[in-house]
């Protein structure tokens, strides 16, 4: 396989300084649920109450590919609690999300800088950051295949950027 670079993951502390950095509810819902989903941009500009089932605690996403790239592959993410409650919250009052891909990365990178991370961010940063924040969590994956919509494995394997000690650690703890 060809080298393809590789975003870094952020640490577990740079992810709570950035969502401890959310000052408003909508920075709050962007930061939160690309964190908590592993979701891409345009997957979540275009989220409408239509994609949630409040009762399974789920929701639906038309994600990226399928035939001549026409956005008709579909998959089901989980909802954590927190952001359960966050949108909610939002879609009580709003029919949408009301934000376009490009807003979702501007307000990616002022909450990343107010949080004072001095790497690059971005929405793709924070969907890595879920995939190997889940893979440390003890999630297969193939699951985690199938939540971040992937067709094959070695797409999913290119976002697990593990730290050397994060290897060691698991090594040790399961030797």
């Amino acid at each position: 396989m060809a080298y393809q670079y590789k975003r870094e993951p952020l640490t577990t502390d740079e992810a709570t300084k950035l969502a401890n950095a959310c000052e408003t509810p909508l920075e709050k819902l962007v930061v939160w649920t690309l964190l908590d989903t592993g979701l891409r941009r345009a997957e979540l500009a275009s989220l409408t109450p239509k994609n949630l089932d409040w009762q399974l605690h789920r929701l639906t996403v038309k994600g990226k590919g399928g035939p001549y790239g026409k956005r008709s592959k579909v998959r089901v993410v989980p909802l954590s609690p927190r952001l359960q409650a966050l949108l909610e919250h939002w879609f009580a009052v709003h029919d949408e999300l009301g934000v376009s891909p490009r807003t979702i990365a501007r307000i990616v990178a002022r909450v990343a800088n107010r949080a004072r991370i001095s790497r690059k961010t971005s929405a793709h940063v924070l969907r890595h950051t879920f995939a190997v924040t889940a893979v440390q969590k003890g999630i297969s994956l193939p699951a985690l295949q199938r939540l971040l919509g992937h067709d094959n494995l070695t797409t999913t394997a290119i976002y697990l950027n593990l730290s050397p000690e994060h290897v060691m650690d698991e090594f040790r703890a399961k030797w």
